[in-house]
């Protein structure tokens, strides 16, 4: 018996009166292979991988919210009704989302601060300035570095996270 293979319909285009099937496929990164001289790098590589994909999400989150706030405070018509709105979407966000930050790692955290930097080009310290004030945006730099973090911290991706950029980059693709 035999069975026949799904049908799978795409777009086509006419070239020169053939009828030629379009199919739209993804890039595909390729890097050099890595070469690791102690079984500890390797280590250290592969929870940069579980880490980024356990991060990337949240900076996204973040950004999305950032660009969503900003808009809407934008419609606003005087700073008493921003600053309400800031209020509400403060608490909302810490109800939402607190037990899920407090279940990242340390260097989740510090990853999280980096990336971002990268999704919104400023520093976690700059954003918490913009909409909370400069008063709440130093004292979540102070908690920050009483363990050793910097809201400040900047994202470099030609030198200091260029591997960070590498695993975002094929992690983002589905390659890894």
């Amino acid at each position: 018996m035999q069975t026949k293979a799904p049908v799978l319909w795409v777009e086509a285009c006419v070239y020169q009166g053939d009828t030629i099937p379009f199919v739209e496929l993804r890039n595909i990164y390729v890097y050099p292979p890595l070469k690791f001289s102690t079984q500890k790098e390797w280590r250290d590589y592969y929870r940069l991988i579980y880490n980024v994909k356990k991060v990337l999400p949240l900076s996204i989150m973040i950004h999305n919210t950032i660009i969503e706030t900003y808009e809407y405070v934008q419609t606003l018509p005087n700073q008493k009704a921003k600053d309400a709105h800031i209020k509400r979407v403060e608490k909302g966000l810490k109800e939402q989302y607190t037990a899920q930050f407090k279940k990242l790692s340390y260097s989740q955290g510090k990853l999280l601060i980096k990336l971002v930097d990268r999704e919104c080009n400023q520093s976690s310290y700059e954003i918490i300035k913009a909409f909370m004030g400069s008063f709440k945006a130093g004292f979540y730099q102070t908690f920050a570095s009483i363990f050793g973090a910097s809201l400040k911290k900047e994202y470099d991706s030609t030198k200091d996270d260029s591997l960070t950029e590498r695993v975002i980059t094929l992690a983002a693709n589905g390659q890894i």
